[in-house]
C-alpha cells in the first residue's frame, strides 16, 4: 500500500509515532532488577544482578561499576544464527553495543555513592524487528533501577546514586521522510540511520548517527535529533508510569534525586 507520501508504515504509525512500549518488571525472579521490555515486535530481556566487588582497577577507590552483556537469541530473527559462545567470541557488532549499554547507564550513576560494588547487566534480544540496542538501553535503566531500590531498602547505599533518567530510541530517513523509532524493514532501507541515548534533562549521552546510501545536512541532522527527543519524551514517560508505585514503596520521591 501506498501514499502520497510513498508508502505507509506496516503498523500504521505516523512518521513521528514511536512504537507501544511495554516494560514488564520483574519477570525473571531471581536477578536484583528484572525488566521484560517490548517496543513492537522487538524484545528484551533486561536483567540486572548485583556483585559485591569491582574490578581490579577500582579497588580500594570507593567507587563502584556497571558494566553490561548484550547477546540475540540464535532464532531471535528470521533465520537462526549460531550462538555467539559457538563462535569462541561474541561479534563486533555485540561488542560494540554492550559498550554503548554501558556506557550510558554508567552516565546516570554516581558511582561514587554506589560503593564498590558492581551492577552487572545482562541484555538478551528474545525477539528482533529493529531497535534492539535502543530498547536495551531503555529497559535496562528501568531494571537498573530496581536494582538500586533493593539496595536501598537493604540501607546498602549512603545515599540515591541516580542522577538522571536514560533511554535511547531511533531514528531514520527512508525516501525522502524521517521516521522514528525504525522497525527492521524500515532500518534495512533507511539511507540514513541515527541513534539516541538521552537523558531526562535533555542531555545528551550518545549519537550514533550514519549516511548509509547518502550524506545528510546540518538542518536533517537538526530535524533527527528533535525527532528523537520527542520519542526520548515518550520512553521517559513509561519508565516512570512503571516505577512510580515502587519508588513510592521504598519512599522515594522519583527515580532522580531531584525530581
Amino acid at each position: 500500500m501506498t501514499s502520497s507520501l510513498g508508502f505507509v508504515r506496516n503498523d500504521g504509525r505516523t512518521d513521528a509515532q514511536p512504537r507501544p512500549l511495554v516494560l514488564t518488571l520483574d519477570f525473571v525472579k531471581y536477578p536484583e532488577g528484572s525488566v521484560l521490555a517490548r517496543a513492537g515486535d522487538t524484545v528484551v530481556l533486561c536483567n540486572v544482578s548485583v556483585e559485591g566487588k569491582v574490578p581490579p582497577f577500582l579497588r580500594d577507590t570507593g567507587e563502584g561499576w556497571l558494566t553490561s552483556e548484550y547477546a540475540m537469541l540464535p532464532r531471535a530473527t528470521e533465520s537462526r544464527t549460531q550462538r555467539e559462545t559457538g563462535r569462541g567470541a561474541i561479534s563486533g557488532r555485540s561488542a560494540e553495543i554492550q559498550r554503548l549499554i554501558g556506557r550510558s547507564l554508567r552516565a546516570a550513576l554516581d558511582l561514587g555513592v554506589l560503593g564498590e560494588r558492581t551492577l552487572l547487566v545482562d541484555c538478551d534480544v528474545l525477539q528482533a524487528d529493529g531497535g534492539t540496542r535502543t530498547l536495551a538501553v531503555t529497559g535496562a535503566f528501568v531494571a537498573v533501577v530496581l536494582a538500586l531500590v533493593r539496595l536501598h531498602k537493604e540501607r546498602a547505599l549512603p545515599d540515591w546514586p541516580l542522577r538522571d533518567q536514560v533511554a535511547a530510541v531511533s531514528v531514520g530517513k527512508v525516501g525522502e521522510r524521517f521516521l522514528l523509532d525504525l522497525a527492521y524493514g524500515e532500518d534495512s532501507r533507511a539511507a540514513v540511520d541515527l541513534n539516541l541515548v538521552g537523558t531526562a534533562r535533555r542531555g545528551i549521552v550518545e549519537i550514533q548517527g550514519t549516511g548509509e546510501r547518502e550524506s545528510f545536512s546540518r538542518g536533517e541532522l537538526d530535524h533527527m535529533l528533535d525527532l528523537a527527543e520527542h520519542g526520548l519524551a515518550h520512553a521517559f514517560s513509561v519508565q516512570r508510569e512503571v516505577l512510580a508505585s515502587r519508588l513510592a514503596e521504598a519512599g522515594l520521591a522519583g527515580i532522580t534525586t531531584s525530581t
